[in-house]
């Protein structure tokens, strides 16, 4: 049996910190349980070097998106100022548009339909989805200024680090990938190696992991 990949997306003008975060949490883990999910930087073009939206790096893709194969599929968001600069500069929103708009549409529709395949949204990667309509009625969270947006898409914006959908796992602004990554090993492989990964990191989660189970608050002011 094939073992389960983690393929993170990349794609011109992404955020390296939201894929370094959590590919870095789920690398540690491997290590802390002796083997787990293969991890590889994919686009939807093949291999190629990508240059992120962070000036002076770049990342190096050694594979093709592929939605048959089991395990995460992980689309991170992306770098650059929220406006569109009087030079010229791609802001974020059109990064994402760009992205979600080109050949790895409908490879992310294949990966929603694989019962086999989680979908991990990172920042603003979520809202590139959503962009396409993957994300319509579905429960997410995405970067501060990106939730009214979000919301525009029809899906539910939720105000959390990390918001659990079943087969769609998002979480909000760069630093919260630390967070998204220690939920997947928790949830998947438990809290013993996760809260190892944690200590090795130094890092605390932060706030809840919301998902649609349990009792509804009845007053305003807490995640949606």
């Amino acid at each position: 049996m094939p073992q389960p990949r983690a393929q993170f997306v990349l794609y011109d003008g992404f955020d390296p910190l939201d894929v370094v975060g959590p590919y870095e949490v789920l690398a540690a883990g491997r290590a802390a349980m002796g083997g787990g999910p293969d991890l590889e930087l994919v686009t939807a073009e093949g291999p190629r070097t990508v240059q992120p939206g962070t000036p002076g790096l770049a990342l190096t893709a050694t594979g093709t998106l592929d939605p048959s194969a089991a395990g995460y599929v992980v689309v991170p968001g992306a770098a650059g100022p929220a406006e569109p600069t009087p030079d010229g500069g791609d802001s974020i929103p059109e990064l994402l548009a760009r992205f979600a708009n080109g050949d790895a549409a409908p490879l992310l529709r294949e990966a929603f339909d694989n019962p086999d395949i989680t979908v991990v949204g990172v920042c603003g990667g979520s809202l590139a989805m959503a962009m396409v309509g993957l994300l319509a009625a579905r429960n997410a969270a995405t970067h501060v200024l990106g939730r009214d947006a979000l919301a525009a898409t029809g899906a539910n914006t939720v105000r959390a680090r990390v918001v659990d959908d079943g087969d769609l796992i998002s979480s909000g602004g760069v630093t919260s990938g630390l967070d998204l990554g220690l939920y997947l090993l928790e949830r998947d492989f438990g809290p013993r190696v996760a809260l190892a990964v944690e200590e090795l990191f130094e890092h605390e989660r932060r706030g809840v992991t919301w998902r649609a189970t349990g009792r509804a608050p009845l007053t305003a002011g807490g995640p949606a």
